[in-house]
């Protein structure tokens, strides 16, 4: 994931310390008391990284086999497979068989919305692909987590509007996250302000985005009592400070948990994604620690080629 990136001789100079709440954020959990059992997704963008082999797979595992490994280890993927095109039922159908086989069978996908929709069509006349993309992805089933609707850099806050009547036009019942990327929805307090407000009153999420280059998506506006974050590390060379700034995260998340947060989805991402599994296995041992997730730990493989 490029989104955000720096050169790593200006990481030392990036204030990672994170925003106080939004306005919208004591809103959303201004009656809140904390919930009984809070839910919790940790995973990563991807399976298909033969960086992880003799890592967390198998040294001979298949690249068609990826998928069958990822799920015992992670219970989410932020599925970013199906952005590039709509995928049709028969391979939604496959990915489920493999978590149903593999998994403790409280795996989720998260499907981001194919790009057809939101950067080549931009939400106008894309009911078509909506439905294309809504009738695959319902195979999921079950195992069906929220999906996440990214729009581009250059969609602005004058497309508000069409964002709204989008959504509207989704299924009531369906779970959105909305990744904002251009600045000035967070720079004018107006927009800001108007887009929030809106995303709650639809009753859809906000992803969070914690890359280091982008500090203003960091914005910190938790619209329903739920979190979507897409947290960017910066690999090995950093990885003290990639582990500090999972601290801070834990402590604002134990801060809204107490509030009424409900669910934590945390999505990892790397530049370079090979230690990927190494920043989610230390993100999951302080949510099992400070938060109460239980979530079980990574099993990486020993020298000898055995998990562990």
């Amino acid at each position: 994931m490029d989104f955000g990136k720096v050169a790593d001789s200006q990481i030392k100079d990036v204030d990672f310390t994170l925003p106080q709440d939004g306005l919208q954020t004591s809103k959303t959990l201004l009656k809140g008391k904390p919930a009984k059992k809070p839910e919790f997704y940790i995973g990563c963008a991807k399976w298909g990284r033969k960086e992880w082999l003799n890592m967390i797979y198998p040294p001979k595992t298949k690249e068609a086999d990826f998928l069958d490994q990822y799920v015992k280890h992670f219970n989410s993927i932020e599925l970013n497979a199906v952005f590039y095109s709509i995928p049709n039922a028969e391979l939604i159908k496959k990915w489920k068989a493999k978590a149903e086989d593999n998994s403790s069978n409280s795996f989720i996908f998260c499907p981001k919305f194919s790009r057809t929709i939101s950067h080549i069509k931009r939400l106008k006349d894309a009911e078509v692909p909506t439905d294309l993309f809504l009738a695959s992805i319902s195979e999921f089933g079950q195992y069906l987590g929220p999906c996440f609707l990214q729009l581009g850099d250059n969609f602005t806050p004058k497309s508000l509007p069409v964002l709204e009547e989008y959504l509207k036009y989704l299924p009531i019942d369906l779970a959105v996250f909305v990744e904002l990327r251009h600045e000035g929805w967070f720079l004018e307090e107006a927009n800001r302000s108007q887009v929030f407000d809106m995303l709650a009153k639809l009753n859809k999420g906000a992803v969070i985005t914690d890359a280091s280059g982008r500090r203003d998506c960091v914005h910190m506006e938790l619209t329903i009592p739920e979190i979507f974050i897409r947290f960017v590390g910066n690999g090995s060379a950093h990885q003290d400070s990639d582990f500090a700034r999972i601290d801070d995260w834990v402590v604002r998340i134990k801060e809204w948990l107490d509030k009424g947060l409900e669910k934590v989805y945390f999505f990892l991402h790397q530049h370079d994604e090979k230690d990927t599994p190494i920043l989610a296995d230390y993100t999951i041992k302080q949510f099992n620690k400070h938060l109460g997730s239980k979530i079980p730990d990574i099993n990486f493989i020993t020298k000898t080629g055995e998990l562990f």
